[in-house]
């Protein structure tokens, strides 16, 4: 939507006010790319996100419990899916919950601004690559099921791994959130405690007493899971429409708080 609006540039002699489409896309893409190469350089963020998802998928479901899962239809799906939403959770949350803090603290946002670059590219470029470390998380995942007991078909590969790739778009609005709200040094806390409580309150990995699975549905990971569930054929709770609205509508909430508060407050 915002490739059709003009966006204004400092006037310069013999150089237009604004920037032609052409341009415009090739600033959106520039700052993604650079975003994501950023990323990939930094060791204590790719190696974690990128591999651990599948060596503990690996680990548990095919050296560790490979045998009884091999015994259980469910098992095997269940497994799968558990490490599946967890690996794309982190990129997201964690890009943006500590990149943003650091960055506001730096005064890197007020020099954005003074960039001739669309104000949106910002957030796109850190979206983008968190959905692109979704997209190698769930083909290293794909990768390993040769090793294990479950076989998927492509079609469900395709529809669980798109599912989950644009599922990550919560936890970035829920990063972006943390990262406007907390400072350099506290925005590590805050992601590593709402990281943990939606993985193990959500009932990602295993059941949940009543209590918590009353709960439950206040998670991101859980509507997430529960929409592969539908794909890989396991009982799933509640329609996928009302899954998917809970997911966009909290993506779309969150976001719309963030930038409100960023343009106030920077």
């Amino acid at each position: 939507m915002t490739s059709a609006i003009p966006v204004t540039v400092p006037a310069a002699p013999g150089y237009p006010k604004t920037m032609s489409q052409r341009r415009l896309l090739g600033a959106y893409l520039t700052e993604a790319r650079y975003e994501t190469v950023r990323m990939l350089r930094t060791p204590a963020f790719a190696i974690p996100f990128l591999g651990l998802p599948v060596m503990l998928y690996l680990l548990f479901g095919v050296v560790i419990f490979g045998a009884a899962i091999s015994k259980d239809p469910q098992a095997g799906p269940f497994i799968f899916t558990a490490f599946a939403v967890f690996g794309v959770m982190g990129p997201g949350i964690f890009a943006f919950g500590m990149a943003v803090a650091t960055e506001r603290e730096q005064g890197l946002l007020e020099l954005k601004r003074a960039l001739p670059m669309p104000p949106p590219a910002y957030l796109l470029a850190k979206m983008l690559m968190a959905m692109l470390f979704g997209v190698v998380v769930m083909v290293t995942m794909i990768a390993a099921l040769p090793l294990s007991h479950l076989r998927l078909s492509v079609a469900q590969c395709l529809a669980v791994t798109t599912i989950n790739v644009v599922g990550s778009l919560p936890f970035c609005a829920i990063g972006l959130l943390v990262g406007t709200l907390t400072t350099t040094r506290s925005a590590p806390a805050f992601v590593n405690v709402l990281y943990q409580m939606m993985m193990h309150l959500s009932g990602l990995f295993y059941p949940l007493p009543a209590l918590l699975r009353a709960i439950a549905p206040v998670w991101p990971s859980y509507h997430l899971q529960q929409l592969v569930f539908g794909v890989l054929g396991l009982p799933s709770q509640g329609p996928a429409w009302s899954h998917f609205a809970a997911l966009g509508g909290l993506t779309v909430l969150l976001t719309m708080v963030s930038v409100r508060r960023l343009a106030r407050v920077g």
